[in-house]
């Protein structure tokens, strides 16, 4: 790993728990964690600096430090404790990236860049392929939300790498993380009493723990290990996948189908009063579901997860408490309404 490590977004508790790990790697001399606003948690021995991406004063800090590793993390979908707007997430994720990128094409010491992106990137349609690899394009490219940000910050990531060769690059694309600490729009969602779910779809999801977010990211920041490569982009995410009815099993909430749009209305109803993030992006992902190949993970990083999609989501429940209905019990019910039903009426 380089000798000054450089991490965006650190007021988010993934980016500060990232901080506090990669201090403890013998080859880091200093490690300086930047967002716009102060982290209500400690950062340990790392240098904490306020400053906004979206201005050119982050080229000033990457110069003045001789910064040689950057970890960009300031790419999310929603605000910082419900803090500001969609508009300001947007702003910091696009407007800022160009600006973290211009600052680092600037500063000869840069040396790795580490982007954290996200499968949102392939979107969720009708018609995908059952998975994606790497190289899969989507069928249909993301319209807005944080999957469009994700595209275009993607896009001005490949334009650095070719303005920069020098620099090694590495993209990871997380599935939606989850465990204890997970603050994301979809915990938010299975954190409901009762989760609304659009009438004949059952998705499949793919979940990456929270500790082996931060595993991977201290791989893909450092210098590679003997017969890998970080460098290039690569899917993150646990083995196996998670029917969202399963999920509802295991948290034991039960499920309240709505046609598609009316789950739409509600989902528009719920961010209006601020109640839940329920964007329009994840209904398509409630809806159709995403499932990403991991090979690359595995043979080039040379990542192997310590928790499987299961194993993430139970981390995660466990951390959530009871549902209303005792796992076990909503199981046996569910299955005797599937069994009561007529042949031919399963879900899509």
């Amino acid at each position: 790993m380089g000798k000054v490590v450089l991490v965006t977004g650190v007021a988010r508790q993934l980016g500060g728990r990232f901080v506090r790990r990669i201090q403890r790697e013998p080859d880091v001399d200093r490690v300086i964690g930047v967002d716009a606003v102060p982290p209500e948690h400690h950062l340990g021995g790392a240098d904490f600096l306020r400053a906004d991406i979206r201005h050119p004063t982050i080229g000033r800090v990457l110069a003045e430090h001789s910064v040689d590793t950057v970890v960009h993390m300031d790419v999310n979908g929603t605000p910082l404790g419900k803090r500001g707007s969609r508009a300001s997430v947007k702003e910091t994720n696009v407007i800022g990236t160009m600006q973290l990128l211009g600052a680092c094409q600037k500063t000869p010491s840069v040396k790795r860049l580490v982007i954290k992106s996200s499968t949102n990137v392939y979107g969720s349609a009708p018609r995908d392929p059952a998975v994606f690899t790497e190289s899969t394009p989507p069928k249909s490219l993301p319209s807005g939300g944080f999957a469009k940000d994700v595209v275009e910050v993607e896009g001005y990531v490949r334009g650095f790498a070719r303005r920069r060769p020098d620099v090694a690059v590495c993209v990871l694309r997380f599935a939606n993380v989850l465990g204890p600490c997970a603050d994301s729009p979809l915990a938010e969602y299975f954190s409901l009493p009762v989760l609304p779910t659009v009438l004949g779809f059952d998705p499949r999801l793919q979940f990456v723990h929270e500790d082996d977010a931060i595993e991977v990211l201290r791989i893909a920041a450092g210098e590679p290990a003997r017969s890998t490569l970080n460098s290039g982009t690569f899917n993150i995410a646990g083995d196996g996948v998670l029917l969202l009815s399963q999920a509802a099993r295991r948290l034991g909430r039960p499920t309240l189908p709505f046609f598609l749009p009316t789950v739409t209305w509600v989902g528009s109803a719920l961010r209006s009063v601020g109640a839940l993030d329920f964007s329009p992006e994840q209904v398509r992902l409630l809806t159709h579901g995403r499932v990403v190949e991991t090979a690359q993970m595995r043979e080039t990083l040379g990542f192997r997860p310590r928790y499987s999609t299961p194993e993430a989501f139970a981390d995660f429940a466990r951390s959530r408490g009871p549902g209303l209905l005792p796992p076990e019990t909503l199981a046996r019910t569910v299955d005797r309404i599937a069994a009561l039903m007529p042949a031919g009426s399963g879900q899509n």
